[in-house]
């Protein structure tokens, strides 16, 4: 048991010793038909015409010959029946074996019985030797997954396999390498969102602490308790926040129902809130498949984005463009420089010089890329299309047909 035990163990010596023994098995099985059929070719009853002439060419015996059944050690044994009714017996002694000169291509390495176990010697050598490199190396590169899979399990999120080749096993390793790297980048993901919650939690937690032990048991201000009111809605907000992002990072499928739903009456309810001014196309339906709750998340904190640090009017646009369906928010804020543009999509990023009491938490925006992309869409940030100081969010997803 202890010395089929690493046999057991190595995939690619099981692989190997099954090509072999079933090459093995085929030439055996070939070669005992082989065998049995040059017996039967040997013991069958041939008829012939035979005519046996003397030296001056008369015919002594003209009859049919039939070959008697006879062991290949006592030659060929011809029973002949003349015209006349005559029985003659013609007996062949057992050739001597003896190579030709002409006998040296494959009749001389297939004729029985030694012909057969020289070719299934030479096969199994063949494939003994040249089968083993070859399924030594496709295992290898099992192996190395093998190891990559084991470092990855113990913690090493940064391994990767080598992909070569495009069979089933380089397919592996890019499917490994592509889980691993999202893998990697949902648990830095949610890290970076422990460590800058964490930060974020303690900021109003601090403020209404030091709000209680400067009310020392008295009653609290009007302004006092609108600023634990503040500061409460704001954790509520942030928990909430983290919540979402957390659920749509990791790819939850509870977040809700694909349905239709329409985007300008979805813009409609939700730019009364901020007092926005509506802009729609053609006036034509605009319909994209949805879950309502997150697209009225993503269309509610562009327009609160907007509305906190616009110092005008903020505009909300329809339209359809091709197979998507467009909404713009613009303000006339103090814009966003094109460097950080793209930044801005980050949890927990605020521009330089933007104040934790103008509002927010660093995650509204954040979220909007995610639920766009949940989607199917995307989210970008531009300048105004008029020229003026502000800035343009677009919002990009693929509409119903």
């Amino acid at each position: 048991m202890s010395l089929l035990s690493p046999f057991s163990r190595r995939l690619y010596l099981r692989i190997w010793l099954a090509v072999v023994g079933g090459v093995l098995v085929f030439a055996f099985a070939v070669g005992l038909a082989w065998r049995w059929a040059a017996e039967q070719n040997q013991h069958q009853l041939p008829t012939r015409g035979i005519v046996v002439t003397d030296a001056q060419g008369r015919t002594l015996v003209d009859g049919t010959g039939i070959r008697q059944r006879l062991d290949p050690g006592e030659g060929i044994h011809y029973r002949i029946e003349a015209d006349d009714g005559a029985v003659y017996e013609m007996r062949l002694s057992p050739r001597t074996p003896r190579m030709r000169p002409d006998e040296h291509g494959p009749a001389a390495w297939f004729r029985p019985p030694l012909g057969f176990l020289w070719m299934l010697a030479l096969v199994g050598i063949a494939v003994t030797v040249g089968v083993f490199p070859i399924i030594r190396r496709l295992l290898q590169r099992l192996e190395q997954l093998q190891r990559s899979v084991q470092r990855f399990g113990e913690g090493d999120l940064s391994v990767r396999v080598a992909e070569q080749g495009h069979d089933e096993v380089a397919d592996l390793a890019r499917q490994f390498n592509a889980a691993a790297a999202r893998i990697e980048t949902l648990v830095q993901s949610h890290k970076s969102l422990l460590a800058n919650a964490s930060h974020e939690l303690r900021s109003p937690l601090t403020r209404i602490r030091m709000g209680l032990e400067l009310m020392q048991g008295g009653a609290p201000s009007p302004a006092f308790r609108a600023e634990i009111e503040r500061n409460i809605a704001e954790l509520d907000q942030l928990v909430d926040e983290i919540l979402l992002a957390s659920r749509l990072d990791a790819g939850a499928a509870d977040v809700g129902t694909v349905e239709p739903v329409d985007l300008v009456g979805l813009a409609v309810e939700e730019g009364v809130r901020v007092d926005a001014e509506l802009q729609v196309g053609d006036g034509a339906p605009v319909e994209v498949p949805a879950v309502s709750k997150l697209l009225r998340r993503a269309v509610r904190n562009l327009l609160e984005n907007a509305r906190r640090y616009s110092q005008g009017d903020i505009t909300l646009a329809v339209t359809r463009e091709g197979p998507s369906a467009v909404l713009r928010v613009c303000d006339h804020g103090p814009g966003v420089p094109p460097a950080q543009r793209e930044r801005i999509f980050e949890p927990f990023y605020r521009l330089p010089g933007a104040s934790e009491r103008s509002g927010g938490v660093g995650l509204g925006l954040a979220l909007v890329r995610s639920i766009a992309q949940r989607h199917g869409g995307s989210v970008r940030c531009e300048d105004r299309p008029d020229g003026a100081a502000g800035a343009c969010f677009v919002l990009s997803l693929p509409a119903a047909r």
